[in-house]
């Protein structure tokens, strides 16, 4: 069974930074075929892309609102991966997923795994 657990969530200030964790387990393929998104999701708004890569290759993808700011990164060796955040703003409290998908791509029904979520709260 496929799992991914994310991790790193908390409270901080606006400016400070947090870095999440998502492991993944119970891939019974080449995880390497796979790529990992992150994904958020604020109160009363749809989920979006945050940001993905693609295992095999190491490329990524950023949305604009977080260009510059936020890197995701992997450690192929435990199947762990990251998204360092920094210059965090208010508007950047959401409830963060990550999930492992076939398409290096952000959009959310290109992934077929899903963890629980991790909150993120950006105080002003």
């Amino acid at each position: 069974e496929v799992q991914l657990v994310e991790s790193g969530g908390g409270l901080v200030q606006a400016g400070g930074s947090l870095r999440l964790s998502c492991a993944a387990s119970g891939f019974t393929f080449k995880i390497d075929d796979y790529c990992i998104g992150w994904f958020r999701q604020a109160p009363g708004k749809e989920r979006k892309g945050v940001s993905c890569i693609s295992i095999s290759d190491g490329s990524t993808h950023y949305a604009d609102s977080v260009k510059g700011r936020f890197t995701i990164t992997s450690s192929n060796a435990n199947n762990t991966f990251y998204l360092q955040m920094n210059s965090l703003k208010p508007e950047d409290t959401a409830v963060y997923y990550c999930a492992a998908g076939r398409t290096i791509t952000m959009e959310i029904n290109d992934y077929d795994y899903w963890g629980q979520g991790t909150q993120v709260t950006v105080s002003s």
